[in-house]
């Protein structure tokens, strides 16, 4: 191998090093994100909601993906952090903290909540049936992606991530064969001259 050869693999070698570290934290990443957002939630049985005010700061800031599930009323009380319909049937839902329960005039298991950074308890009870799920788990600003891919966008994402990842694991096994015979060649070739 002349001196210009070794010079150009050591610069290949070290280049593609670091094209494979890159290579491998954005796959890392981008699997995270797909098991925090997606698969989590479908598996646990959970709910992903974005959080997009700050009135549960600083626990919870504005992009935070909050992922609920669905648990018996007995199991919520004060301190919990629930996902509920501002109106029942309707789909606008906020997330906040439980500061007290009781019961209404009808006898009705009622929830008095706050957003960690307002100053004063929710206006309306909530009731059960306007509950959609207590917090499960939380990632700051993965909330943000969330929204971005809802919907048909999300399953978009997921065949266009897969194909994406099935398509580099081809590469980099094809690109591994390759090197492997190469090296096996040139092996060949030297026992040759020798």
């Amino acid at each position: 191998m002349t001196k210009s050869a070794r010079t150009k693999d050591k610069r290949t070698g070290w280049l593609g090093w670091l094209g494979q570290v890159v290579a491998w934290l954005v796959i890392l990443s981008v699997g995270t994100v797909i098991i925090l957002s997606v698969i989590a939630p479908r598996i646990g049985g959970g709910t992903p909601y974005t959080i997009l005010t700050g009135s549960m700061m600083p626990s919870m800031p504005p992009g935070t993906l909050a992922v609920t599930r669905v648990v018996p009323i007995d199991e919520i009380g004060v301190g919990s952090v629930i996902t509920y319909q501002l109106e029942s049937g309707k789909p606008t839902v906020v997330t906040h903290r439980v500061v007290s329960t009781g019961f209404n005039g009808k006898g009705e298991h009622i929830f008095y909540t706050q957003g960690d950074a307002n100053n004063a308890v929710d206006k309306m009870p909530v009731l059960p049936a306007q509950i959609q799920g207590r917090l499960w788990y939380k990632v700051p600003y993965l909330g943000y992606v969330n929204t971005l891919i809802s919907g048909k966008g999300r399953d978009i994402t997921m065949v266009a991530v897969v194909s994406f990842l099935l398509m580099y694991s081809a590469y980099m096994f094809s690109s591994a064969v390759r090197d492997r015979a190469r090296k096996s060649r040139e092996l060949a070739m030297q026992r040759v001259r020798s």
